[in-house]
């Protein structure tokens, strides 16, 4: 056994837990029970990214521009069929180096329709196909840019309830701008998938064992094509030259990351972004839909504590399903279960499906 086993132990019986917590928000989750054909963390991740199809969900880009002059990209769905124009909205966050365009996005974006809900996918700085202007760009603690997305979409959409769902770093987002805000948050209700809660514990995990340099180097390729697209202007600001050299997603943000966002290095921003302290202070309807066998995170950073503390949060919390994989089905017709649940929840809370 390993040393997360106690915590894993502790927590076999997560399914009763689920269940015994979710009435208390109108919410029972459905429990997660990954295949025979597709077991294991890292044939769940990668499996989910290789059997996800597009559902077809037609988008209409909208820009915002930020009160710092730089910009985000929408992707907004239609109006859900049935509903009219008074739908309640969900934004959509994605994950590290994604976009609005992923596929686990537009099964996000399918899910919520069906149940009455229009999706809103928000592109974070530099990632919707055109370099953002500053020379900054986003991170996992960065929640200015959500809060003013929440803040014209409730201008543009007067009185239509705004709910939000996050992805990985997405979700870490969400959840911390959630945390800040406490009973003040403008959204409704939230749901969470495969939130890396401990930043630093992440990255530890994320340079240890043959799959490590597979993930690292995925992500890094796409950084570094960034940092080349803005050398000019990001020079005086970081040894870009190092920064092009990292061969983690640590020394990545020890290089660049840290310097161009404020933080004194990768372990300050880890520990002032993490969103596992902000749990606590949440005061929406959120469920947390998490892997203990997520290759990103360690089992025993897996917030079980603090999601059984606040009564406001409603735990998923699987043995299996691997970072934003919860595959199910068969190999012709596989199914979801993040997104689906994760829909599901959202739908639930702001009134529009049972």
């Amino acid at each position: 056994m390993n040393a997360a086993t106690p915590a894993r132990d502790a927590d076999r019986t997560d399914d009763a837990r689920a269940r015994a917590r979710g009435p208390a928000v109108g919410f029972t989750p459905r429990p997660f029970h990954a295949p025979r054909w597709l077991r294991g963390p890292h044939a769940q991740t990668v499996g989910g990214k290789l059997l996800r199809r597009d559902p077809g969900v037609p988008l209409e880009r909208e820009r915002l521009t930020l009160p710092d002059g730089d910009f985000v990209d929408m992707d907004l769905g239609p109006e859900p069929r049935g509903v009219g124009p008074r739908a309640p909205l969900a934004v959509v966050l994605h994950g590290l180096e994604g976009s609005a365009q992923r596929l686990y996005m537009r099964n996000t974006y399918a899910e919520l329709l069906r149940r009455g809900v229009r999706p809103v996918g928000l592109n974070f700085r530099s990632c919707s196909g055109e370099p953002n202007r500053a020379a900054r760009m986003y991170h996992s603690g960065e929640t200015t840019d959500l809060a003013a997305v929440v803040a014209h979409l409730r201008d543009a959409f007067p009185g239509r309830p705004i709910a939000g769902i996050g992805f990985s770093l997405g979700g870490n987002v969400l959840l911390k701008h959630l945390g800040e805000r406490g009973g003040d948050a403008a959204l409704a209700a939230a749901a969470a998938v495969s939130v890396p809660y401990d930043l630093s514990a992440g990255a530890n995990a994320l340079e240890k064992g043959v799959m490590s340099h597979v993930y690292n180097a995925y992500f890094l390729r796409m950084l570094r094509g960034k940092m080349r697209a803005k050398q000019a202007l990001l020079s005086e600001l970081v040894d870009v030259p190092v920064t092009l050299r990292a061969r983690t997603l640590r020394q990545f943000d020890e290089a660049a990351t840290a310097p161009l966002h404020g933080f004194a290095d990768a372990e300050d921003y880890y520990a002032r972004s993490s969103s596992g302290p902000f749990l606590a202070r949440i005061r929406v309807p959120t469920l947390l839909l998490h892997s203990f066998d997520d290759p990103f995170l360690p089992p025993d950073r897996v917030p079980v504590h603090a999601a059984d503390a606040n009564p406001w949060i409603v735990p998923a919390f699987a043995d299996t399903g691997g970072h934003v994989g919860f595959v199910e089905g068969t190999p012709r017709r596989p199914r979801f279960w993040a997104e689906e649940e994760a829909a599901r929840f959202v739908g639930r809370m702001l009134g529009t499906s049972g």
